[in-house]
């Protein structure tokens, strides 16, 4: 090799205070796992000696312990952008002790390659190879590294000995020309290959090469309960309602998933319901039972940005890769959440919110509207471009002292322009072709638990008028009522009018 080998010790001593650093993977899948705890060692050591270290983030998406979980908690990120999922930034991003900036994930690496946020001092790329040219294998999840490795000043490389040399070939590495020269990009069909296996990096940036042995894979998502099972139940008898009704081909479409275990419950519903013909997926990430689908041949081919298996399935996808491997591509984010290739495709987009308001306007990221969870993620890249975008999420949190349902959500991700059905256990709201009454009707009547419905009865008919018939001094209420007295059935509108 003709890179010089390093500790992550030494490899970490490359990074400045004030530098923008880059990271590979998506989800903890391909993410550095070594470099990153070394350099938060480092911040602890320079703010023990009253001298600051902070770094800017940029991320495919999410991480894992090493990376958020690690930075965080030694106070070493100055801003963060496009996604998190770690308790420990989250709690700095709430805090304002780092500065987390939420941005569409399809967003960031044109966003990077137009000048918007700056130069980027240094990329770490987990891999599972590089040649002496630079020919890069990249790991279980790309996100944004072709156009990381691309603007870095310089690169680190992991070389994760874990990760299964079979994985070569699922790869699809595809940049995009940038306007004015952009074309089409070529993916007709979700099995389309637009680009080529491997990453090619220049050589003359590397710094050089830190050797990690760990394997990817987390835990298993929950089991279903009765709760996920009813809404997987409910998204099922949409979509078979709209296969025999001809608005959705007789053929399919492609879908694309959010993760969770909603998402798990409802892939697993698709799995087992036998009026649903075998489909591609065309997503973001894909998880165990995606693998599950293919086993069955549910699901034909998997196009995604990332493998988001437990520990086992990843142990399972590689000890019998000869069957999945022309069945899974591994795109970066901007292919894999483009929303051209989205609306030509036809994706019929399946996503949880934290909570849907009865006009059909989601909050899928800020607890209360301030308390901010994850990150808005690929949702809006997919919901805007669906051809049939799904909400779903159940009526109920913390036992029934949170309704889902609310007169007006606290934060506004997606609004009701793009949303087009919301499913709860207790039932799907179709708010296609609807004006706001109707929708909030057919929100109350099938989405709301019948705890709340009066409540939201009551709101409803309270309007002032107009074609949206909020009252603004109690569109709240829920909120203020939950964080006053912690349950939302206490709500008593006169006290806010």
């Amino acid at each position: 090799m003709r890179f010089p080998i390093l500790t992550a010790q030494e490899a970490a001593q490359h990074i400045k205070n004030g530098f923008s650093v880059a990271f590979s993977g998506f989800t903890a899948s391909g993410t550095p796992k070594d470099v990153t705890v070394a350099l938060a060692e480092i911040a602890k050591k320079e703010h023990e000696a009253g001298r600051e270290f902070k770094i800017n983030m940029f991320t495919g998406a999410s991480t894992n312990d090493f990376v958020d979980g690690e930075l965080a908690r030694a106070n070493a990120v100055n801003m963060r952008t496009p996604y998190q999922s770690c308790p420990d930034m989250r709690k700095a991003a709430n805090a304002h002790t780092a500065h987390y900036f939420d941005l569409h994930l399809s967003e960031i690496a044109q966003k990077l390659r137009y000048g918007t946020f700056g130069k980027i001092d240094v990329a770490i790329l987990e891999v599972q190879s590089i040649s002496d040219d630079g020919d890069i294998v990249l790991g279980t999840g790309v996100g944004n590294a072709p156009t990381f490795a691309t603007m870095a000043e310089k690169i680190i490389i992991e070389l994760n000995e874990a990760i299964n040399p079979k994985i070569f070939g699922l790869h699809d590495i595809y940049i995009p020309l940038d306007p004015p020269c952009r074309r089409e990009i070529p993916i007709y069909k979700a099995s389309d290959r637009a680009g080529v296996p491997t990453l090619k990096v220049d050589p003359a940036k590397v710094i050089g090469v830190v050797k990690t042995n760990h394997p990817d894979g987390g835990a298993p998502f929950s089991p279903a309960d009765q709760t996920t099972m009813m809404i997987a139940d409910n998204v099922c008898d949409f979509l078979t309602t709209e296969l025999k009704a001809g608005r959705i081909p007789s053929t399919f479409l492609p879908l694309q998933s959010g993760v969770g275990n909603v998402a798990n419950a409802v892939l697993a519903g698709l799995d087992a319901n036998p009026h649903i013909p075998a489909f591609d997926m065309y997503t973001e990430v894909i998880q165990d039972s995606v693998l599950n689908l293919i086993k069955s041949g549910k699901c034909r081919f998997a196009s995604t940005c990332s493998m988001t298996f437990s520990k086992d399935t990843m142990k399972e996808f590689f000890e019998n890769i000869d069957k999945f491997h022309d069945k899974v591509l591994i795109r970066p984010g901007e292919i894999s959440n483009n929303p051209e290739v989205v609306r030509r495709l036809g994706v019929i987009t399946m996503n949880t919110a934290l909570e849907a308001d009865i006009f059909g306007n989601i909050n899928s990221t800020h607890v209360t509207g301030t308390k901010m969870m994850n990150g808005i993620g690929g949702s809006g890249d997919f919901t805007r471009n669906a051809y049939i975008s799904i909400f779903s999420c159940p009526s109920v949190a913390k036992g029934g002292l949170i309704s889902a349902i609310v007169p007006m959500v606290s934060h506004l991700d997606h609004s009701e322009h793009s949303v087009d059905i919301l499913i709860t256990e207790q039932g799907v709201a179709d708010l296609r072709g609807k004006d706001p009454v109707q929708r909030a009707e057919v929100v109350i009547e099938n989405c709301a638990h019948p705890d709340y419905r009066p409540l939201l009865r009551e709101y409803l008919k309270m309007g002032r008028g107009g074609q949206t018939p909020h009252t603004l001094k109690a569109a709240l209420a829920f909120h203020e009522t939950f964080l006053a007295e912690g349950n939302m059935k206490a709500t008593d509108f006169s006290k806010f009018c």
